[in-house]
């Protein structure tokens, strides 16, 4: 096993990049310890994989150019459904839950945000949008991984500090901070190589006293202990009233609620949604863009409501690695963009208004490159913002390196 340990089985992976073993026994140090948890500020994102089309999502509802550009699919006009936000946005209906949010103040909206690079690749711009470091490759670590480097509280952390309720380690989490990988936390499974699978019910220190190798010889007993932390969280017996969608991002957002309301040091939460790439009959109050809103809308909205009274720990952030054309195509979709809009929500977020700068027009010479929602909002400015104010994190130049902006105001004075 090399320095970035590896533990896989059953759709979980465990990872310390660069920690090795030693992670786990931090963690059994820390478990250790009268009352190691205790509630703490929790940042939720959800990625839009795919580039959202934030004309679409909230479109300017008297914009004539968007309506000439977008004759199949303009959906800005007084019978198209879209819920009028009375600041010269609209609301696509599939939005629609999340509109009580919105009314109540607690869900903020950035539009014309995304990256200063000009790149219309899908890998390229996540993988500037998850390092943090756009227009430079190879930055090893994500800015979410920095952002857990910043929390201290070093020997009280918990194994499900930073968690992404997926298959594999997102681009975000990559660094030398543990975070866990999981897409069902009913079937954690841990498998060593060239060895039967365990499940944590069966007792870490079988496992130990099976393997063969000296992969964890070393780390003795206290390692298992540990990792048996993990078996307390009973999630099938987790009961809610609340109805989630049934998608992989409706159940990933229900387990962060069970972590986020057991009291398991969660602090960081990594979610996302797929199927944003609408190229080919993108539709307007129904199509594969009206599907895909309706389950954000949906699952975000469930999960707020399961929340209950942690509401006031929690905020969540949407975003999406570029926009879509201003223009339609010739298939009834739109192209790979550049600027488009993401969501804020939280009880301390200065809600119920559209921030950043939108152009003045649609028209050619107000887009980017005569064909894009323009960028004017840096997604650093945001990121830095909500993490700075959600985690407490002071100095956003450790967390976007080389980056010298200024965050931008979000949260109510």
């Amino acid at each position: 096993m090399d320095r970035r340990a590896f533990l896989k089985a059953g759709g979980v992976a465990l990872f310390s990049m660069g920690a090795g073993p030693a992670f786990l026994n931090r963690s059994a140090l820390a478990a250790s310890e009268p009352s190691p948890h205790v509630r703490r500020k929790i940042l939720v994102t959800i990625f839009q994989r795919g580039a959202m089309d934030a004309l679409a999502a909230v479109p300017p509802i008297a914009d004539r150019e968007l309506a000439r550009l977008r004759p199949r699919l303009a959906m800005n006009g007084r019978d198209s459904g879209v819920t009028d936000l009375g600041n010269g946005f609209g609301l696509h209906p599939a939005f629609n839950d999340l509109l009580p949010l919105w009314q109540d103040e607690r869900l903020a909206i950035v539009h014309a945000m995304g990256s200063p690079d000009a790149t219309r690749s899908h890998f390229d711009a996540q993988d500037y949008m998850e390092s943090g470091t756009p227009g430079r490759k190879g930055t090893r670590d994500g800015w979410l991984d920095r952002a857990v480097g910043e929390l201290g509280h070093e020997g009280r952390r918990s194994p499900f500090q930073a968690v992404a309720m997926t298959a594999a380690l997102p681009r975000s989490f990559y660094g030398p901070n543990p975070a866990l990988a999981v897409t069902d936390l009913r079937d954690f499974r841990v498998r060593l190589p060239g060895k039967v699978a365990a499940s944590a019910g069966q007792g870490f220190e079988a496992l130990y006293e099976q393997t063969s190798q000296e992969l964890l010889r070393d780390t003795a007993h206290d390692t298992f202990e540990a990792m048996d932390t993990l078996e307390k969280l009973d999630v099938s017996r987790y009961r809610t009233s609340v109805n989630y969608p049934s998608s992989p991002l409706g159940r990933a957002l229900r387990q962060i609620a069970f972590l986020v309301k057991s009291d398991v040091g969660l602090e960081v939460a990594f979610a996302e949604s797929g199927g944003w790439d609408t190229h080919v009959q993108q539709g307007t109050s129904n199509g594969s863009f009206a599907r895909r809103a309706n389950d954000l809308s949906r699952s975000i909205a469930a999960f707020w409501k399961d929340l209950g009274t942690y509401q006031d720990d929690v905020v969540v952030m949407t975003m999406t690695e570029f926009g879509r054309t201003v223009e339609e195509n010739g298939s009834g979709g739109t192209d790979h963009g550049h600027g488009s809009c993401l969501f804020v929500l939280g009880n301390p977020v200065d809600g119920g208004k559209v921030h950043g700068r939108f152009p003045e027009s649609l028209s050619r010479d107000a887009l980017y490159e005569g064909r894009d929602l323009p960028v004017t909002t840096d997604f650093r400015a945001i990121f830095a913002e909500v993490a700075g104010r959600q985690l407490n994190i002071e100095d956003s130049a450790n967390l976007f390196p080389g980056w010298n902006g200024k965050p931008l105001p979000l949260w109510r004075s």
